[in-house]
């Protein structure tokens, strides 16, 4: 399974990107809003940062213009995918969009029924929101077992991002299941190699090799 960031924030970037393990990342209004940089170059300097998929997402909410502005997103850099809403208006800017080979990411799928259109559209990816189906007491790992089975069913290609991770387990849950790629918070990533037995063994192993190098020392 592919290991995308979720953020739009250019040192939690370079840090994920140094930990070996990062194929891509994914933003968000919200996320580039945070950064207080004009999102254009923003994301151009993501996509310096990274060699795998940056998604960059449309404010528009008609599929024309969400089309017009897919199109000079798609000029940030070879490695921009753009993300869509899955709506009415997102699966016909997403048919036009695949038309031309551009690539897109539709995101907030809250149903199996979304994702199935939007890969009949001919959507690159969708992104089921797994947290905030949680959220409101639904079960958003099951919804990747929903879509995983259907695309399996039909051979279809577009490929599960598993978004709104907000804990290791949403990540090892959607690596169970097969999902192509999870896109995490750079909060989750840094707890996806912690663990308290890992860290009670290394202080028993440096606690007796300080007793050794005592008794040697005598």
């Amino acid at each position: 399974m592919k290991l995308f960031i979720d953020t739009a924030n250019l040192e939690e970037i370079k840090t994920a990107v140094s930990y070996g393990v990062l194929d891509g990342v994914t933003t968000n209004p919200t996320l580039l809003s945070r950064e207080k940089n004009e999102p254009v170059s923003q994301l151009k300097k993501i996509c310096k940062i990274v060699n795998g998929p940056v998604s960059a997402e449309v404010t528009a909410l008609d599929s024309e213009g969400m089309v017009k502005e897919a199109k000079e997103l798609a000029k940030i850099a070879s490695n921009i995918v753009i993300k869509i809403p899955s709506t009415v208006d997102g699966l016909m800017a997403v048919k036009e969009l695949a038309s031309l080979g551009i690539k897109t990411n539709l995101t907030l799928c809250f149903s199996a029924s979304q994702a199935l259109l939007v890969a009949k559209a001919g959507a690159v990816y969708v992104s089921p929101f797994v947290g905030r189906l949680d959220d409101i007491s639904s079960e958003g790992i099951a919804l990747v077992s929903d879509i995983k089975l259907i695309y399996s069913n039909y051979g279809i290609s577009t490929q599960i991002i598993v978004a709104s991770v907000r804990h290791p387990r949403h990540f090892v849950e959607a690596a169970r299941l097969g999902a192509d790629i999870a896109t995490v918070p750079f909060s989750v990533i840094a707890k996806l190699m912690r663990h308290p037995l890992t860290d009670i063994g290394i202080k028993r192993f440096m606690d007796d090799w300080e007793k050794l190098k005592r008794g040697l020392g005598k």
